[in-house]
């Protein structure tokens, strides 16, 4: 067993807690379906970061409430503030328990398409 870390990022539409959710919950499962995870289980920890525009919720808060995620370890950040880099974006890491052979599909949605 060894553990690997997968990435994903989407853009945000606005600066509130309904389309954090929304984003939260729809990069979550999308990399949940991409890489075949069923068992959640299989996480090991999960780390946000948001960008400095959008602070009206914090993403994990969705993974418990939505998703019964309350006992998997997670934490949310403020992503470097950069010149010209890409507003209102969400990214995750999801570090997953899995087989050395397991080769992780990153997930870059909506206009965080732009970062691969």
């Amino acid at each position: 067993m060894t553990t690997k870390g997968i990435r994903g990022a989407i853009t945000i539409d606005a600066n509130t807690e309904e389309s954090i959710k929304l984003g939260t919950l729809e990069l979550f499962g999308t990399l949940l379906l991409e890489n075949d995870i069923e068992d959640v289980s299989k996480i090991s920890h999960v780390i946000f970061t948001l960008t400095k525009d959008l602070n009206a919720a914090f993403p994990a808060k969705f993974l418990r409430e939505e998703l019964n995620l309350d006992k998997l370890a997670m934490m949310c950040y403020n992503e470097l503030d950069v010149d010209n880099s890409l507003k209102k974006c969400l990214r995750i890491l999801v570090v997953l328990n899995c087989d050395e052979d397991f080769e992780p599909k990153f997930v870059y949605l909506k206009g965080a398409s732009t970062l691969r």
